[in-house]
């Protein structure tokens, strides 16, 4: 569930590059997940395990063809926002800010809504102020006129940060990089199954 949580970030980043719009509710999902600070279970973190259908439909894709265009994409996005978990995880001063800055923005969203402008920028800005100052930097592809909008701007930098969340999560529940390069045999056959879960709870 953490994994997926990862590359549905990831997703909704790539269809906000490409798009210049993506599914408002996954968008709302991902950022309740990633004001989460003290949840009682890994299902809890997202509401509902069916929030995560786009998270492991994108990880079902990734895991069964790599080599694809858009795969490779989402991967690239993916394994960023795990090295960068791990460089916060040992930066004591930045999660404090993160940290602090996270209670601020939930408590912000109880006042407005997960999705309103100020919460948004609010993200955004403690996004830019943290982990744009890593050396290291997601690149994020796609068409320029959506990615120049700042608004769009502000949704992709706060969908990182939920993915960057998940990613914090997977590694507390002892993933690592090991099991995607060679588990992903194992992997595919547990995420095509979670998939399908997912999907027939939305449907009911």
């Amino acid at each position: 569930m953490a994994l997926a949580g990862v590359f549905q970030g990831c997703a909704l980043v790539d269809s906000y590059a490409r798009l210049g719009t993506a599914n408002s509710e996954a968008v709302e999902n991902a950022l309740f997940s990633l004001l989460q600070q003290n949840p009682t279970s890994t299902e809890a973190v997202y509401g509902s395990f069916a929030n995560l259908e786009i998270g492991f439909a994108a990880l079902e894709k990734i895991l069964d063809n790599p080599k694809d265009s858009q795969s490779a994409m989402l991967l690239r996005y993916g394994v960023g926002v795990l090295y960068i978990a791990r460089k916060i995880s040992a930066n004591g001063a930045m999660l404090k800010h993160i940290g602090s800055g996270i209670e601020n923005a939930a408590r912000q969203a109880e006042h407005f809504s997960l999705s309103h402008a100020n919460v948004i920028a609010n993200i955004a800005d403690l996004y830019q102020k943290t982990i744009s100052t890593l050396k290291f930097r997601i690149q994020v592809n796609g068409v320029a006129t959506h990615l120049q909008q700042p608004a769009i701007a502000s949704r992709i930098r706060c969908l990182l940060f939920s993915s960057v969340r998940s990613a914090f999560l997977w590694q507390q529940l002892g993933g690592s990089r090991f099991n995607l390069m060679f588990r992903r045999a194992e992997m595919l056959k547990l995420t095509r199954e979670l998939h399908q879960q997912a999907r027939a709870l939305n449907n009911l």
